[in-house]
């Protein structure tokens, strides 16, 4: 339910950038979405799609990009994705640490047509 409000901005935002920059319409939304976010990529879509209506937003496609949550090894510093019931590096056999990795949300591009 807490995808309601930030898609809310996303329109807006998306609004915005077409008025400033003399568009008819949004055509395409980039958004990228990290696994960790707390953000559901397809709940987002569903408001986005019932919340654009008549609007400048209204048609237009979001197109997510999903990141997936990474660890970085304490011992190489190499950056890995989590393995089920292990934080082993692949590389080294070191523990993996939390990252920011897979926490992303952000507007990555706006089209305007």
């Amino acid at each position: 339910m807490h995808e309601y409000p930030i898609t809310q901005q996303i329109i807006k935002i998306a609004e915005e950038h077409c008025r400033k920059n003399d568009g008819n319409k949004v055509v395409k939304v980039h958004l990228v979405i990290g696994d960790y976010s707390g953000y559901v990529g397809s709940s987002v879509q569903m408001y986005f799609d019932v919340i654009s209506e008549g609007t400048l937003c209204e048609g237009a496609e979001v197109i997510i990009k999903h990141i997936k949550p990474k660890l970085r090894c304490d011992s190489c510093g190499e950056l890995f994705e989590k393995k089920l019931l292990s934080f082993e590096c692949p590389k080294c056999g070191g523990q993996g640490g939390p990252t920011d990795i897979g926490k992303e949300f952000y507007i990555d591009s706006i089209e305007i047509e």
